[in-house]
């Protein structure tokens, strides 16, 4: 008998705003379709003046029939551009909301619980700060925050701007296991790892990898990143 299996991918989507300069929504949602996850975390899903209207109208995603956890206001599909997308044929939200962030810049990351094919499970998406101290004081606290949450099985996925690709973050959240950084950043030659995964203990990863099919390669400075995950 097969074990179930749930794809979740992480894309910054960059307004919708493609490296061709034009703002395409339903471009940015044939790459996200086509990644073929049940779960999305987008980072930079909102416009960036107030009130933040959303890149990515609510309408095309509704059409889409994708679900859209209620996170902003005043018509922002996120907070601080983090957002989170479901398909609801094979997951059903049980909760969500915000975490701050430390640090001087806009930055925040969202959770939200779920029923899965794989059981319970808690996502948080995130957009992480530009230098290094930033972005360490950022995974602590993500890390204090996830501590605190009950025992529902975990995964982080963001932008989390990292160059490196040593160990540095795993470091700071010893309960957390990155999945091996592959390059996503920028979209038409990607040699940058920023884009990030990571699991609980209660986790494992069937496999992982980077969506680069077109219009991938055009519709965002990055390319989505994506996991199967299934219980351990």
């Amino acid at each position: 008998m097969s074990v179930p299996t749930l794809r979740l991918a992480s894309y910054n989507i960059q307004k919708c705003v493609g490296l061709d300069l034009r703002r395409r929504p339903r471009r940015t949602l044939q790459v996200i379709d086509g990644t073929g996850a049940q779960i999305v975390l987008l980072q930079e899903a909102d416009k960036r003046l107030p009130p933040r209207p959303a890149a990515l109208p609510h309408f095309v995603l509704d059409e889409a029939g994708w679900q859209i956890a209620n996170l902003g206001g005043a018509g922002s599909l996120g907070w601080h551009g983090n957002a989170i997308l479901w398909r609801s044929d094979s997951v059903t939200m049980r909760d969500h909301g915000h975490i701050k962030l430390p640090g001087l810049g806009p930055r925040g990351a969202v959770w939200a619980r779920f029923d899965t094919a794989i059981g319970p499970l808690r996502v948080i998406g995130a957009h992480l700060g530009l230098t290094g101290r930033v972005r360490h004081e950022q995974v602590l606290h993500l890390a204090r925050e996830s501590a605190s949450f009950d025992d529902t099985p975990l995964v982080w996925g963001g932008d989390f701007n990292e160059w490196s690709r040593a160990p540095v973050l795993d470091h700071l959240a010893p309960e957390m296991t990155f999945l091996v950084p592959k390059p996503s950043f920028p979209a038409l030659r990607p040699i940058g790892a920023l884009d990030r995964i990571a699991i609980g203990p209660d986790l494992q990863v069937a496999a992982h990898g980077v969506y680069s099919e077109r219009p991938a390669h055009i519709a965002s400075d990055h390319l989505p990143v994506w996991a199967d995950l299934r219980r351990a």
